[in-house]
């Protein structure tokens, strides 16, 4: 019931902004579906929320934070780039669909700005990174209090406790002894993605933002994987990529394989967890997208494929609830199999 509640929060923001068109005269092959669905997939300088019917924005203008080729830094609220089309100010504006940097703040001979703005992603960071925290503090308190050898966890603790266990013995079964090394890594990094797939799936504040579809926080995640791996390797491991026990002639060919895999893995992580989120994301929003398609052929068509819309809507949404957890499992279970492999003994 709450993700039907959700989905039709989706398609009610989505309706607002396509009656505001109808209003100032438009018609339905004026709204850009593809310009709609990477707006919302896309990282911005505000936090949007609906449209009114009078046509205006109800948006969070984040802080803009960037420092000018001449050496002075610039502070002030995105609203003012935002507000008019073209709009400038302090000698920056947004460069435009088709420009450069289309969609970042640029100086007025089009280069780019050193950048450390406050963008949606960013916010979306900060807030599911408190939250997290929050929550395992939660959970902690709660076995702080109690003896879990004598009572059975409840409320949050109850959520918790066999997602940690999952990928406590995910990490026993995969890198050996000292995988208590690494399960606080491991766990930090499946909750994570676990918490902002499920924000992104949010059609209201604060979720909605698209932070695990954005390739930068997955190539991050990856990293992170990527340098305890090779940090942490032992030196069996190495000597396995660098002088692998193969015929002589086969040497001068396995080296370079070896350490082309190494170099392979993160981007792999990477990829896998951007494109699968991306894809869903869109997926959902070219669903809902449907009604705008329709609404020029006559109300009986609008209203059969209206209904469509909703029920494929509702059922790609638990879909992606599903997606998002597989993916946050499958990046965790490969980040631990990698370090297991680093850790393997002669």
């Amino acid at each position: 019931m709450k993700r039907l509640v959700l989905i039709l929060v989706a398609m009610l923001a989505f309706g607002t902004a396509f009656a505001a068109a109808q209003e100032e005269g438009a018609s339905p092959n004026d709204v850009n579906i593809s310009q709609v669905v990477f707006e919302h997939v896309g990282d911005s300088y505000e936090w949007h929320f609906f449209n009114t019917r009078d046509g205006k924005s109800v948006a969070m203008y984040l802080p803009v934070i960037v420092r000018t080729r001449d050496g002075r830094w610039h502070l002030f609220s995105s609203r003012h780039l935002l507000h008019g089309e073209g709009a400038e100010y302090q000698g920056l504006h947004i460069a435009a669909e088709g420009q450069p940097h289309a969609g970042k703040i640029v100086q007025a001979d089009g280069s780019r700005p050193f950048d450390v703005s406050i963008t949606k992603n960013v916010l979306s960071l900060f807030i599911s990174s408190i939250l997290l925290v929050v929550i395992v503090l939660l959970t902690a308190r709660w076995y702080k209090r109690h003896d879990s050898l004598k009572e059975a966890p409840k409320g949050l603790a109850a959520l918790m406790e066999p997602l940690v266990c999952m990928v406590n013995d995910m990490a026993r079964d995969n890198i050996g002894p000292d995988y208590r090394r690494y399960s606080p890594y491991l766990l930090t990094a499946f909750l994570f993605i676990l918490l902002n797939n499920f924000l992104g799936i949010l059609p209201v504040f604060p979720g909605g933002a698209n932070l695990t579809g954005n390739i930068a926080c997955t190539l991050v995640l990856a990293l992170f994987t990527f340098f305890t791996v090779n940090l942490t390797g032992t030196k069996h491991y190495y000597k396995e990529m660098i002088n692998p026990e193969v015929p002589v002639y086969l040497k001068p060919i396995m080296a370079p394989i070896e350490i082309f895999s190494a170099i392979v893995k993160p981007l792999s992580l990477t990829i896998r967890l951007f494109a699968n989120m991306l894809a869903g994301h869109i997926q959902i929003l070219c669903m809902v997208c449907i009604i705008f398609i329709m609404a020029k052929y006559g109300g009986v068509l609008l209203a059969g494929m209206g209904a469509v819309s909703v029920i494929f809507g509702i059922f790609l949404d638990v879909l992606e609830m599903l997606i998002s957890f597989i993916q946050a499992y499958i990046f965790t279970m490969l980040s631990s199999i990698y370090i297991g492999l680093a850790r393997a003994k002669e």
